[in-house]
């Protein structure tokens, strides 16, 4: 029987492939489950604007609006009888800049309420199987729907205890939460907006949500209902300012119709 020799008595370890962030091999996509638990990935998402306005022409807005197809909706808001809030969605977050913007600068004496101002982006949670409906359709859906004019619109930001959290008690206060508005919705009381506003918002806002509905009170009351969980109780830092009003323009909403 032969020796070994010492030298090669050990085997050389094998050598680990590097991590997507060493070799430039990032992967940006948002990641789902289909049939049968397969991987699914789609790099599109939408970016949602929230805008807040005073002394503007709504009537002559929304005309404009109207004649530009745009991808907007108006509020009028109900803390301000000379106030209004625009909130603007697309793939491209030039469509703003390019589209929206220009639209709004032909608005004399507008005054801007920075306050008010949120962009966020849609995200996937990673167990939803049809990702083109959850990251584009759904939220296009949502706030271009007539049955649901009623919207409160604020920003939210977690305090760093809860990145601290093990993720079995993250599952846990993240399913007690979805589990309140999962539920507001199956009654017909309330839908959602949720985007992720990270590196997006001066005041380094973590989330914005967007609540709407057929009715007002209903939205409170699920703001309400969420304060008693231990996420918004324990680990929200900071929410508001809020946004109240009722669309008074919204576009037709095209399912079939790419967007912007």
């Amino acid at each position: 029987m032969s020796e070994t020799p010492a030298t090669e008595s050990q085997s050389t370890p094998a050598k680990r492939p590097a991590p997507p962030e060493v070799d430039g091999g990032i992967d940006l996509s948002e990641k789902g489950r289909g049939e049968a638990g397969k991987p699914v990935s789609l790099n599109r998402r939408l970016f949602m604007q929230f805008m807040g306005f005073r002394n503007g022409n709504i009537e002559e807005l929304a005309g404009l609006f109207e004649n530009a197809s745009a991808q907007a909706v108006i509020y009028q808001d109900i803390h301000d009888a000379s106030g209004f809030g625009v909130l603007a969605f697309c793939e491209d977050p030039g469509y703003i800049v390019d589209e929206i913007q220009p639209l709004l600068r032909t608005q004399k004496d507008l005054e801007y309420r920075e306050e008010y101002t949120m962009l966020g982006r849609t995200y996937a949670i990673g167990y939803e199987s049809d990702l083109e409906d959850v990251l584009i359709k759904r939220p296009a859906q949502r706030v271009c729907d007539p049955e649901t004019p009623w919207a409160v619109y604020y920003p939210v930001r977690r305090s760093g205890a809860f990145e601290r959290q093990s993720r079995e008690d993250q599952r846990k206060m993240l399913a007690e939460h979805g589990g309140i508005g999962h539920a507001y919705g199956k009654a017909g009381y309330a839908t959602d907006i949720r985007l992720a506003g990270h590196g997006l918002n001066k005041d380094d806002n973590d989330f914005i949500v967007g609540l709407l509905g057929k009715q007002l009170f209903p939205l409170s009351a699920l703001v309400q209902h969420m304060r008693r969980t231990r996420q918004t109780s324990e680990f929200i830092q900071k929410m508001g300012p809020f946004f109240i009003g009722r669309a008074v323009w919204q576009p037709e909403y095209d399912a079939n119709a790419r967007l912007v």
